[in-house]
């Protein structure tokens, strides 16, 4: 009885510490924790950097108003469905609808997952698949404004096309791939179930787009609008104070070296840092502005943007999940060739 009640305070201690460090990784205590760093080490610098991270999130806010309101009718008025329609016919038909609608798909990165799911199990050929796969981590709707709030409109309408570009690059190098054999039953155990309990994709679901006549879809609207605002703001929040401690500590020549040029060399450097040191999609665009303001080429940045948006934690979770080791290996290299092409591409155009 004794052994028992000294190991319950344990237990708890146990349970404390992870809850406390489980709340050290949210946005709101980082940025805390980043302010209080410069507050004690620096502390004549804790106004400015405030200010330029402040009045960065206020120009930025009616790209988050508009994103947020977009991204709660698509959920309402159940737009996604949408997207199933595009794995139906002849397949290149359907690689090319899949890396066009990978762009325009509302879903979470856990919805991904089942919806992928239910489409190989309903026959869908792995090429068209893997088109949606690339393009759907890169652009959204809410990516695409607050893309152009931080980088402008140039920057966000050519990572939409470098999305497209890449899932119909993706699907026909895996079209090509299988028509050889060399991907030959390249799925594991389908799993039709996401982590927030959202099932595959249903065949008879047809978009309400006068979504405010059903009460249900009316509370969607309301859950998603708040939901999505809380995330948006939190995440933008973070990522403009991180752009300010940029600015003020990184040394402008030191980026400059590294991938300020416009030859293979440096934007191949920035997509392959890119990989490994992924941001979430909402958090790069600030920082992006930021070291291009320090000296970074566009090409540059776009490729360090589009190799971090495929090598995603959830995007990667996606793949890993349902398909074999090679598969999913080819899915890395095509995403780290197209960030490089993307770029040059970019920086030629700019």
């Amino acid at each position: 009885m004794v052994e028992a009640t000294q190991i319950r305070p344990v237990a708890a201690g146990r349970s404390r510490l992870r809850a406390m460090l489980q709340g050290l990784k949210s946005p709101w205590a980082m940025i805390v924790l980043l302010l209080l760093a410069v507050a004690v080490l620096d502390p004549e610098n804790l106004g400015p950097v405030g200010l330029f991270a402040g009045a960065a999130l206020a120009q930025t806010a009616k790209y988050i108003v508009i994103a947020v309101l977009l991204l709660a009718y698509l959920k309402a008025s159940g737009a996604e469905a949408l997207v199933a329609r595009a794995f139906e016919g002849r397949e290149m038909r359907m690689i090319f609808f899949a890396a066009l609608l990978g762009g325009l798909a509302p879903f979470c990165s856990c919805q991904v997952i089942p919806f992928i799911a239910g489409l190989l199990a309903l026959g869908a050929p792995l090429s068209a698949v893997m088109a949606f796969w690339l393009s759907s981590p890169l652009i959204d709707p809410p990516t695409l404004l607050i893309t152009a709030g931080a980088l402008g409109w140039p920057f966000a309408l050519a990572k939409a096309v470098a999305a497209v570009a890449l899932g119909l690059f993706g699907g026909l190098a895996v079209k090509a791939l299988a028509r050889g054999g060399a991907l030959s039953e390249p799925l594991k155990q389908v799993q039709r179930k996401s982590c927030c309990g959202c099932g595959g994709p249903k065949e008879h679901d047809k978009p309400v787009w006068r979504f405010w006549s059903e009460i249900p879809r009316r509370e969607i609207f309301r859950k998603e609008v708040f939901t999505n605002g809380l995330f948006l703001l939190k995440w933008l929040a973070l990522a403009y104070v991180l752009e300010a401690l940029l600015v003020r500590y990184v040394p402008a020549d030191l980026i400059a070296q590294l991938v300020g040029g416009e030859g293979v060399g440096s934007i191949a450097i920035a997509a392959l840092v890119g990989m490994p040191a992924y941001l979430n999609s909402y958090v790069a665009p600030p920082l992006l502005a930021g070291l291009i303001g320090q000296g970074m080429s566009v090409g540059s940045a776009m490729a360090f943007m589009i190799a971090g948006a495929v090598s995603s934690i959830p995007a990667m979770a996606a793949v890993w999940s349902l398909v074999k080791p090679r598969v999913f290996a080819l899915y890395l290299g095509l995403g780290l060739v197209g960030a490089v092409l993307a770029g040059l591409m970019f920086q030629l155009v700019m």
